[in-house]
């Protein structure tokens, strides 16, 4: 006699799992590969900042290296290590943050990855004004960095309020950043075929993304708006899975579509203002590290901390890179330019054929 007890059995004859449990392991699986691939990313991050503050035109063991972090003075090296590689070293994972942090929120939240702040313009309004800050002004260090970040945000709000059409739309949105930045680009055509050429080789500098400019001076604000903002995005994100579900579930869910998307946007673009002022706009980092987490990750949850390690990975070995292993030196943006040029080039085409998405 069959029982409601009784469970359905496969065609062997095995007891069928219930589908809770299928899900049940799922669930499971996707967090340890999660886990698996956090982890995975934060030991390559550690070893590639090993490999940054050892090996330069000189080459130091890690002893070494630990001795001069913990204030040993090591003649010849305090300076190397203290006053050169660390320093350096600190900006580019800060910067990597900042722009894998609010690439990712703006690919997320607008659900689409061409999203990014340097294909929208945000980064062009920080880029067109410290150009002109450079080559009009000649403004330089903290100042500059001032400049570039309250353009970078005010840009960003001007682009929002273009967008806005009782409520904003990713596709409305990316297509008025792309408007906006084609204007600010052509704003540093007409500031560099007007400035000296001292200044023009500035500008050209800043505008290449790099990190030669990267002294203790640089790190202290870079890190203090870092711990800030960043704990502020993690608190915000909770609002990014309602998001991506539409304005009216996120409603229904109790989240205010329009006060939670502005908090975001705010957020992640003072975020990648910061780094841009400190670094330049490193071309595609932002773009980039929002998918390749994505794809390594390969499940639901939050990408913010994966896109945070992925892009200061992509500084950190792109700035090695530049300086050590291609014959001659490059600008970090250099390199990551070409890495993110091809991916562009194949995601237009897969967007194209098939809507394709983060």
């Amino acid at each position: 006699m069959t029982t409601v007890l009784d469970r359905p059995s496969s065609p062997g004859g095995a007891p069928e799992e219930a589908p809770g449990a299928l899900v049940a392991a799922g669930r499971r699986t996707r967090t340890r590969r999660r886990r698996a691939v956090l982890t995975a990313l934060a030991v390559l991050l550690l070893a590639v900042v090993v490999v940054t503050l050892c090996v330069g035109e000189r080459t130091y063991s890690p002893l070494v290296v630990l001795r001069v972090l913990l204030g040993e003075q090591v003649p010849g090296a305090s300076f190397t290590i203290g006053t050169l590689r660390t320093p350096r070293m600190l900006t580019g994972l800060l910067v990597g943050i900042g722009f894998g942090m609010g690439g990712v929120v703006f690919q997320t939240m607008l659900r689409n990855p061409l999203a990014s702040p340097d294909i929208i313009g945000i980064s062009a309004g920080s880029s067109a004004a410290a150009v002109v800050a450079i080559t009009t002004f000649g403004l330089s260090g903290a100042a500059l960095s001032g400049v570039a970040v309250v353009a970078g945000v005010a840009v960003a709000g001007a682009i929002y309020a273009l967008s806005w059409r009782r409520g904003v739309q990713g596709a409305r949105l990316i297509l008025v950043g792309i408007a906006v930045g084609a204007m600010l680009d052509s704003v540093i055509s007409y500031a560099m075929t007007r400035a000296g050429v001292y200044d023009a080789n500035e500008a050209l500098r800043w505008l290449t993304g790099s990190l030669n400019s990267a002294f203790w001076p640089v790190v202290g604000p870079l890190a203090l708006a870092t711990a800030v903002l960043v704990p502020a995005l993690l608190v915000l994100s909770r609002h990014l899975a309602a998001l991506q579900l539409g304005d009216d579930t996120a409603a229904a869910l109790g989240v205010r579509p329009d006060r939670a998307r502005l908090s975001l946007l705010l957020v992640a673009v003072a975020l990648v203002a910061v780094a841009t002022a400190a670094a330049g706009p490193i071309a595609f980092v932002a773009f980039l590290s929002g998918p390749i987490a994505h794809r390594l990750i390969r499940g639901t949850g939050s990408l913010l901390v994966p896109a945070a390690l992925v892009g200061a990975l992509l500084v950190l070995v792109g700035d090695f890179a530049g300086q050590h292993l291609l014959g001659s030196r490059f600008p970090v943006g250099v390199v990551t330019g070409v890495l993110g040029a091809p991916y562009l080039l194949w995601l237009l085409a897969r967007t194209n054929r098939s809507g394709g998405s983060l």
